[in-house]
């Protein structure tokens, strides 16, 4: 008996036109995750296999959680679509099992000579003679034998687990995320990343203000999105000399609404050099003063560009546990402040007035220190493992 790994697409299987693209490009995401490995992947229409090697079965299991594109996986034996040999891999498989069960047998080969219904009795038999500690309960049973029945071979499985779900990354266009070094950004990534979203991600930090520790945790964010998209571009933003004219020239109480409009002017001018076609943050309505419906409005009048907020209705609680899932919040609670979280005023304005940003904006030169800031972003391309490459720009 050969085993396997059955992939199911889920939400794949909507796409109708589509469905090839998605297939072909999660079929190529796995592959590339697979590399290294004595694997054999196949697909179909339905359904996505992978034959393995006894010993490689837990770290092809751990690399399939990092995939974007699966609702559900089993390791399933693969044999002869023979009723004997069907009836003696179930008596194998469901041996050692104890408590109550069910069989579900899906007979896709009509040919096969015994319906489903009346086939999944006869396996229930079969088990139950060889097995005293089961007991039948087709409504909650413990374990659940699947049969599979193909025109030439047949799966049989008790397990199923859940894979990430979403599209496979790389069905849409790129998108630049605004990586802080904070809990709410890294978790907005990643659940643009299982929309099928590629990422480059920007970091604006306001040295001598913002420390190198600062830098290092968003590196290290960095590569825990890597995870799931194997590498991705980091563009480092030295804001200093506009969040300094900000401070200097602005009411106090505007400094964080002026900081995000320039931000956003940033991102677009960065978004176009890179060909990203949206701007992506991990602002939560209300959570803080220039996260308020009025606040983002006035800051996103500045771009034409489109504005994804993948937490925006999330609770913090609710972001901080996706954040532990994907490891990032012990990072992000390391206590290196970035460049939104130093000179925050006593009383920053959560209604601005839009002709006040424009009057305030008056005040500096704002577009040449733009031009200026962009002409010298530092880029690094992040990979999930280990670098000292990037140890001299900490």
């Amino acid at each position: 008996m050969n085993r396997v790994v059955l992939i199911k697409y889920g939400e794949l299987t909507t796409k109708k036109g589509n469905r090839k693209f998605f297939i072909n490009t999660l079929y190529n995401n796995i592959k590339k995750k697979m590399s290294g490995l004595d694997v054999s992947i196949s697909r179909d229409i339905s359904r996505m296999y992978i034959e393995f090697n006894d010993n490689d079965l837990d770290t092809v299991l751990e690399k399939l959680n990092l995939v974007f594109g699966i609702h559900t996986y089993q390791v399933a034996y693969k044999i002869d679509s023979d009723i004997e040999l069907i009836k003696e891999t179930a008596r194998t498989i469901m041996h050692e099992k104890t408590g109550t069960f069910k069989v579900a047998t899906k007979r896709s080969d009509k040919k096969f000579p015994i319906e489903s219904i009346e086939f999944s009795r006869q396996i229930g038999g079969v088990v139950l003679k060889d097995n005293s500690n089961l007991s039948v309960d087709v409504h909650n049973p413990n374990t659940t034998l699947d049969i599979e029945i193909l025109e030439r071979y047949t799966y049989l499985y008790t397990d199923k687990y859940y894979g990430l779900g979403g599209y496979p990354l790389g069905v849409q266009s790129k998108g630049m995320l605004m990586l802080s070094g904070g809990i709410d950004s890294p978790v907005a990534g990643f659940l643009a990343l299982k929309r099928g979203v590629k990422l480059e991600a920007v970091y604006f930090e306001a040295i001598p203000h913002t420390s190198l520790e600062a830098r290092k945790k968003v590196i290290d964010l960095t590569k825990k999105l890597c995870k799931y998209s194997d590498s991705m571009k980091l563009h480092i933003v030295p804001f200093t000399k506009i969040q300094e004219a900000i401070y200097k020239e602005c009411n106090p109480e505007y400094c964080i609404t002026i900081m995000r409009r320039m931000m956003y002017r940033i991102m677009e001018k960065l978004a176009k050099r890179n060909k990203g076609l949206v701007i992506i943050n991990g602002e939560s309505i209300g959570q803080v003063a220039s996260q308020t419906l009025t606040s983002m409005s006035v800051i996103n009048s500045v771009t034409n560009m489109p504005v994804i907020r993948p937490v925006a209705c999330l609770d913090k609680l609710e972001i901080i546990d996706i954040a532990k899932k994907i490891d990032t919040y012990d990072i992000s609670i390391l206590p290196f402040e970035d460049c939104c979280t130093i000179f925050v005023p006593k009383h920053p304005v959560i209604n601005p007035n839009l002709g006040e940003c424009l009057l305030n904006e008056t005040m500096f030169d704002y577009e040449t220190l733009i031009d200026e800031t962009v002409d010298n972003v530092l880029t690094l391309n992040i990979t999930s493992e280990e670098d000292k490459e990037f140890e001299n720009l900490l």
